[in-house]
């Protein structure tokens, strides 16, 4: 098993091609996107190759591979775009016995964490900072933002295979990793 966690993409065509050429390389078996889809919000600058419209039609292409979680910046018209549930606030995922809580971040967060077991993996996106640490027994994760990274990050994304979560840029360089014994 292993799966690709995009975050933050805000309208980056650019970014998101990008990330798609790595999922090519990749092999994950499923794309587990952690929200904010096409819009940049008012906080954040337009990301380069800003494209909403164009991120909606490169994503329904990989409509059957895609989990899709909603982020704080997406909304019920851009459910009308994409061709793959994208509106839940998060997705419970098993590898092995041990649990995966995927969400954006907004609600719950690595501040505000759910109710989990001992060795259980939460991950998040949101924050645009790449996280792969251990907080209360549990597994904390963020793949960071391709298109938007924040506090001198580069752009990024998470490969879970198995026992370990890398989060790797887009020159192929590890930026944080974390095993699960």
């Amino acid at each position: 098993m292993k799966w690709m966690f995009i975050s933050d993409i805000h309208g980056s065509l650019y970014w998101l091609n990008r990330a798609l050429e790595k999922a090519e390389m990749e092999q994950p078996d499923q794309l587990i996107l952690l929200g904010d889809y096409m819009y940049h919000g008012p906080r954040n600058p337009l990301p380069e190759g800003y494209d909403p419209a164009g991120v909606a039609d490169a994503l329904n292409v990989h409509k059957h591979q895609i989990i899709g979680i909603r982020g704080n910046c997406d909304a019920e018209v851009d459910q009308m775009l994409l061709q793959f549930p994208m509106m839940g606030d998060y997705v419970q995922l098993y590898n092995g016995t041990r649990r995966i809580y995927a969400t954006h971040g907004h609600g719950y967060s690595i501040d505000n964490l759910p109710d989990l077991r001992s060795g259980d993996i939460f991950i998040q996106g949101h924050t645009h900072i790449p996280v792969a640490d251990t907080k209360n027994d549990l597994y904390i994760l963020n793949p960071g933002s391709i298109a938007l990274p924040k506090q001198n990050f580069p752009h990024s994304y998470g490969i879970l295979d198995h026992d370990s979560f890398t989060i790797k840029d887009f020159e192929g360089n590890t930026i944080k990793s974390i095993i699960f014994p």
